[in-house]
């Protein structure tokens, strides 16, 4: 099986990726060394979907990047509708700021640039109905374990990258933290009685978790 030719199959029998995600995306090809980590257009239209059917009022994002999916996500909700996304690197806000000027939706999001597990904290209890998990991999169970008092009970999180170039079920070298830390996060989760969990094969795997 051809994987273009799949990938093209996909872009071309789902929703149309809008012109200023577009932009947004071929920006990030041109000016970043890894342009390539945005969500791009399948899981940004998954993103889109999923938002849509829990119809969330305040939603939490680790890991900006470029604003690609905090974007997906502000498309999806209506104006009273937050999207409060966490970005370490300050050396990308000014990018981020201006993707968010070219979207109809960018007034939705509200960036914070700074440790996520320091501002995790200032948020209050049963607060977020959707979380995504787009950050630090080793770093994730601590994530995790931040982000469930934050969520209302029946609440989201959607956990990036979780099968991570399918090396979580390869030998691992021994300094390979970041795989490391996401086979032990995967494992941890399987046996995780507070949630309900399901991992999609969509790109590099996307885990859903459900607060119970």
């Amino acid at each position: 099986m051809d994987d273009n030719l799949l990938s093209e199959y996909l872009h071309d029998h789902i929703e149309a990726e809008p012109e200023w995600l577009k932009a947004i995306a071929r920006n990030a090809q041109v000016k970043l060394l890894h342009g390539d980590m945005i969500s791009g257009h399948l899981q940004g239209r998954f993103l889109k979907m999923i938002t849509q059917m829990i119809n969330p009022t305040q939603i939490l994002e680790l890991g900006t990047f470029i604003g690609y999916s905090a974007l997906c996500f502000a498309e999806a909700l209506d104006d009273a509708g937050v999207v409060h996304t966490i970005e370490i690197d300050d050396e990308l806000e000014d990018l981020i700021i201006n993707n968010l000027a070219m979207s109809p939706h960018g007034g939705k999001v509200n960036l914070h640039i700074g440790d996520a597990m320091s501002i995790i904290g200032q948020f209050e209890d049963n607060f977020f109905e959707l979380a995504f998990v787009d950050a630090d991999k080793r770093l994730y169970w601590d994530y995790f374990e931040a982000l469930l008092p934050k969520l209302v009970s029946g609440g989201f999180v959607i956990v990036d990258n979780t099968l991570w170039h399918g090396k979580v079920v390869e030998p691992v070298k021994s300094n390979d933290w970041q795989t490391k830390a996401i086979i032990e996060f995967n494992e941890r989760l399987a046996n995780d009685k507070r949630v309900e969990k399901v991992i999609l094969p969509m790109r590099d795997g996307i885990t859903l978790v459900r607060k119970k």
